[in-house]
């Protein structure tokens, strides 16, 4: 008989409600909204009468989860970022110079004199020996440093390769490192970008690798891609150098293993430094806005445990020397070492605004980009256009639903009523669903709900169709509608795993509007089979039960 079990009916309306629910704060999009940030701001310690009416602006016992809009609706920045790695190849080689220079000295009786030659490649060292018939004695010492490559994909593999030319000893890097090296060094990217852009407190950015060594940053709700590169684009790498001498000449030499840096607060300024570094930001775990003895910002730092001995060790061994504390290629200044400073802790002064010291640290809490990066494409996309975007997409939308709502009645008659009356709530729960997993719709994304719309009563129709056929052979209505759903459930299923699995595959291979289509179109086939198989069998059932029909019409 046809009948469906109280339980499974309150089930089912219990479905239907709670996706409307959760659907019922995109309604209401900007008032939500605003009362989210509202809250956002109250819980981090801000507070006004302002923030508190916004914050009331929508009850706390509703949902509040929204369906956030995407670049190309909101508007906001979109940039294509390319990651030098090169730079992180030339630092390494730089910061192994002393190491190779200190295994060198004990064999000087052998190899001579030894001294660092330049070179034309970022991920190679040239060292000149003095005695060339100690080469193999040189080779043999400086393969000794070599490490295994910190890789799953090159088991086995050294880090460098060291090879001679005549009288020079030339250290490169192997091809696992450098493909090593550019993963870590992307990945850490990836990382850091996403941070920043973080504590801006944007909403859903799109930031994913491309490719070997580029990142695709898209950020909805920001005014323009020249705001969004002064988020991220700043490389913020602190190093603490040792100096070698200050000038007022720009054309000054630096010798080997040194550089030339120009003072950030006095013009005409430039320091000598050592290249290598004695410790760097990475060893940093905080970085605070603060005020020196004078009442000037300035920003507080803490090492971790192996920076503050490194640290430590060096002030003690260097009282009555410059210090340079260096920040992307510009020396912020330059403290005489007064007495050991053992905690590992220590603050950066110049010439700052209170904001600048905020965002000097913000920047180093976040950590430093392990590279400079070249920004190969970069675009703006205001909010008037993704305003125009979501009306072509709320017009497409309405015809299409209107078009099937009427296609429906005009073919089934009271039949296709129900079945208009499962597509609302079809659309009511892909966009529950939307809210609740916190999922972005972008223009391909609607795209994929007018899709949806359509494939929505394919289902409806199988099984509108296949009792058609049961009352011709004689049946009551009864069976008929019963065997109508078994008979047709086979093809509805075939029909819509088959576009899952493609929704799926899009997912997994496709980024940014892609996924958004696809995550689209695989939640509305779910919410459709649930609709057309269990809503709208139960609004049969009830109507059935209720006028017992000795005859149907569909």
């Amino acid at each position: 008989m046809l009948q469906i079990d109280l339980w499974k009916r309150v089930l089912i309306w219990l479905i239907c409600a709670a996706g409307i629910l959760l659907a019922l704060p995109n309604a209401f999009y900007t008032r939500v909204e605003q009362a989210n940030d509202a809250r956002a701001a109250l819980e981090v310690g801000q507070d006004s009468p302002e923030l508190r009416a916004r914050a009331a602006q929508w009850p706390e016992w509703l949902p509040s989860g929204l369906v956030n809009l995407g670049l190309d609706l909101r508007g906001g920045a979109h940039l294509l970022a390319e990651v030098r790695v090169a730079d992180v190849f030339e630092a390494r080689m730089e910061s192994f110079w002393p190491e190779v220079r200190d295994a060198l000295r004990p064999e000087r009786a052998v190899i001579g004199t030894i001294r660092l030659l330049p070179s034309e490649k970022p991920d190679e060292l040239r060292v000149r020996i003095g005695n060339p018939d100690g080469m193999d004695r040189a080779i043999q010492v400086v393969r000794g440093l070599a490490r295994p490559v910190q890789s799953l994909t090159a088991a086995g593999a050294n880090d460098i390769d060291v090879r001679a030319e005549g009288d020079t000893l030339v250290i490169t890097l192997t091809e696992a490192e450098k493909q090593a090296v550019t993963d870590r060094t992307v990945r850490q990217a990836l990382e850091i970008i996403r941070r920043r852009i973080d504590e801006v407190g944007t909403r859903e950015p799109t930031i994913q690798r491309q490719g070997t060594d580029r990142i695709l940053i898209q950020v909805p709700g920001i005014g323009s891609a020249a705001e969004l590169k002064e988020i991220i684009g700043t490389t913020a790498r602190l190093t603490f150098n040792p100096v070698v001498s200050r000038t007022t000449n720009p054309n000054v030499r630096a010798g080997a293993g040194q550089k030339v840096l120009p003072a950030m607060d006095e013009e005409g300024v430039y320091y000598v430094i050592q290249a290598a570094p004695v410790v760097t930001g990475e060893d940093l775990v905080d970085a605070q806005p603060s005020f020196d003895q004078n009442g000037r910002p300035a920003v507080t730092f803490r090492f971790d445990t192996s920076g503050a001995r490194r640290f430590g060790d060096y002030t003690r061994d260097n009282i009555g020397s410059p210090f340079a504390i260096v920040l992307d290629d510009e020396v912020i200044s330059a403290p005489v070492i007064q007495s050991h400073i053992p905690g590992g802790s220590g603050i950066i002064t110049g010439r700052f605004t209170i904001e600048e010291s905020t965002n000097l640290a913000v920047l180093l809490r976040a950590g430093a980009l392990p590279a400079g990066l070249n920004f190969l494409e970069e675009r703006t996309i205001g909010p008037e256009l993704g305003q125009d975007s979501i009306e072509a997409g709320k017009i497409a939308t309405v015809v299409a639903f209107v078009a099937v709502l009427v296609f429906m009645v005009l073919s089934y008659g009271l039949f296709g009523i129900f079945a208009n009356v499962s597509l609302a709530l079809n659309i009511a729960l892909i966009f529950g669903l939307l809210s609740l997993i916190g999922a972005t719709l972008t223009l391909p994304g609607i795209a994929g709900i007018v899709l949806t719309v359509g494939m929505a009563v394919d289902a409806n129709v199988l099984i509108y169709e296949r009792i058609r056929e049961e009352l011709r052979t004689a049946k009551g209505p009864a069976r008929a509608i019963e065997l109508g759903y078994e008979k047709a459930l086979s093809a509805i299923l075939d029909a819509n795993i088959t576009t899952l699995i493609t929704a799926v595959i899009l997912f997994a291979m496709g980024s940014g509007p892609v996924r958004g289509f696809a995550i689209t179109l695989g939640l509305g086939i779910v919410t459709s089979v649930f609709t057309a198989i269990y809503v709208t069998r139960l609004l049969i059932v009830m109507w059935f039960d209720r006028r017992r029909p000795k005859t149907i019409e569909v």
